[in-house]
């Protein structure tokens, strides 16, 4: 499996719609986020997007030093099926970082000892996947008293388990996809007769779309199945929302420009070969929503990022059906963070560049 392709997102497949999406711009935010993806000059920025580069300098203004950070370790790597994932994305940050003067340490907990961290005055934490995004390191630094970036246990925890997050979810009466937990005795049938097909099977407890299948019929279900319990005991199935799929970037409680997520093969869903391994899927900012459903998409993802108990940044993933109706699906505390990644794409786009945005980020810790 290859380190650099996280979610992979070449120049010519950020699509900057010209024509169908832009057609959709009625405020004046969306319409700033394309004129930063195109790359326009200063000089043709409204009033606007200046006000806005203007909250952006206000958000990262209170650390004015790289001193005030002291000695940081951007940790990253791991023993998670995503460590290539990690490896990819805190190379990028701990670059970013060193870029500004920042003294930053790469840590991997593979390699070394944990307790190691306390030589440590706080962690920006690019550890994706089990360890690193499911309270356990958010535990340790909570107990050695280390400042660390992102959410804490109890958002960490639940964020990772997809099926507790849904449960949550429902119990604040945010609509996400219907689902059913499964086991090697569950009746495939009584699955589909809930469901219906196709449908998606997954492990609770995975990031990156790692052991997803889709299942289009009856007779695929037990594969799927088996798939999925390698990566751990706890399998899902949930219904296949057939419409378009988005993602929504948030930092310090603010949703950011809503992405559109398009893979090459439109009938598949986002997985782990179109977001880290092909360089076909497009990505549209503006996203094609009207100003009004990108509004109520952005509530929606706050109102989840805010149930979890999630802080500082973190990304919401969401699915709009063929009616019109929005779906969460799942949030993702630890996203991927290099330089074409969801997270540094939004930022550009409320324009923040990526060496900024580390700063940012790592700021929330001071």
């Amino acid at each position: 499996m290859t380190t650099n392709n996280k979610e992979n997102m070449s120049t010519q497949n950020l699509a900057i719609d010209d024509t169908e999406d832009r057609s959709a711009i009625t405020t004046p935010e969306p319409a700033l986020a394309a004129a930063a993806q195109a790359g326009q000059s200063d000089a043709s920025i409204s009033p606007n997007e200046e006000e806005n580069k203007k909250s952006i300098s206000t958000m990262t203004g209170h650390v004015k030093d790289a001193a005030q950070f002291g000695k940081v370790a951007v940790i990253y790597g791991g023993s998670s099926n995503e460590r290539s994932v990690s490896l990819d994305s805190g190379a990028a940050v701990l670059q970013a970082l060193q870029n500004q003067g920042v003294d930053a340490t790469h840590f991997d907990p593979k390699h070394q000892d944990i307790t190691e961290l306390r030589d440590y005055d706080r962690v920006f934490n690019v550890l994706h996947g089990r360890g690193g995004e499911d309270g356990l390191l958010q535990g340790v630094l909570q107990w050695f008293d280390i400042p660390q970036t992102g959410s804490g246990v109890l958002a960490s925890a639940l964020g990772m388990d997809k099926v507790r997050t849904k449960q949550l979810w429902q119990g604040c009466g945010l609509s996400t996809a219907p689902f059913s937990l499964l086991t090697a005795d569950t009746d495939w049938q009584q699955v589909v007769n809930m469901l219906g097909l196709p449908l998606i099977i997954k492990p609770v407890h995975e990031g990156s779309s790692i052991g997803m299948t889709k299942v289009n019929h009856l007779d695929e279900l037990p594969a799927a199945y088996a798939t999925a319990v390698q990566c751990g005991d706890a399998v899902m199935a949930e219904r296949w929302i057939t419409g378009r799929e988005f993602t929504i970037v948030i930092i310090d409680d603010e949703a950011y420009p809503v992405i559109r997520l398009e893979p090459a093969d439109i009938t598949n869903f986002y997985d782990f070969e179109a977001k880290y391994n092909r360089n076909d899927t497009s990505y549209y900012i503006p996203c094609g929503l009207s100003a009004a459903d990108e509004k109520h998409l952005q509530e929606l993802s706050l109102a989840a990022f805010r149930a979890v108990d999630a802080k500082g940044w973190g990304r919401i993933d969401a699915m709009q059906d063929e009616a019109g109706n929005f779906w969460l699906l799942e949030i993702n505390t630890v996203p991927g963070m290099t330089s074409h990644s969801l997270v540094p794409m939004a930022a550009k786009a409320r324009g923040m560049d990526f060496d900024t945005l580390c700063w940012h980020i790592l700021s929330q810790t001071v």
